[in-house]
């Protein structure tokens, strides 16, 4: 469902029903701490997965003539 088909039917619902509807999306976030709250990064976790090879500096083959 898209947000305008949302947005649509809840347009469309008498203001008693909108309120019902606001109080159980508040009720629904208050469930779930991780959509208000972004998690910590842990500096480190990426260490050791990437590495540069030893010929990284030399020139590429082909590319002399773009070079000078």
């Amino acid at each position: 469902m898209t947000d305008i088909q949302l947005y649509t039917k809840l347009a469309d619902l008498p203001t008693e029903l909108k309120k019902r509807v606001s109080d159980y999306i508040d009720s629904l976030m208050a469930k779930d701490k991780t959509v208000n709250k972004p998690q910590k990064r842990i500096a480190g976790l990426g260490k050791g997965l990437i590495s540069m090879k030893d010929n990284f500096n030399d020139p590429i083959e082909g590319f002399e003539d773009y070079l000078q």
